[in-house]
């Protein structure tokens, strides 16, 4: 990973899992604006309105588009991220990213608020709403 202030850009390897080690990263709240690569083993999901609706991907795709955030949830830390991939025929596929695995590299850019705080509530089961506010020294200064 290389880090400044207020972006952040990660490669991550073969066999590594993405959101594991998205996790793993020492930033607190972040803004994922941009990723692409390959991944297997993918869960892709479709909210109903009520419940996911999941689709499983083993093999290979490439890895077009991936947004998001990295927020906490009381003590947990939280990853809500929305993929774009292509099957080797060109055909995509999308939706809520549950797993994946990297298939040869990820390469994905992480803006970092520098004085926001995202956190996520529960507001109904299944769904955490993101909460974002100012870092307590910025509320004191408005």
């Amino acid at each position: 990973m290389a880090r400044t202030e207020h972006e952040a850009i990660v490669r991550m390897a073969d066999g590594e899992d993405l959101l594991g080690e998205l996790m793993k990263l020492p930033i607190g709240s972040g803004i994922i604006i941009c990723g692409i690569g390959m991944l297997r083993d993918i869960e892709l999901g479709y909210w109903t309105g009520r419940c996911y609706e999941k689709h499983r991907l083993d093999t290979p795709v490439e890895l077009v588009s991936l947004q998001g955030n990295l927020a906490q949830l009381g003590k947990e830390r939280i990853a809500h991220l929305h993929a774009c991939v292509a099957k080797r025929d060109g055909s995509a596929l999308g939706g809520h990213l549950f797993c994946g695995t990297v298939h040869n590299t990820a390469e994905i850019a992480i803006q970092l608020p520098s004085g926001i705080v995202l956190e996520r509530r529960e507001e109904k089961p299944g769904q955490n709403s993101l909460r974002p506010r100012l870092k307590p020294q910025l509320e004191d200064a408005s």
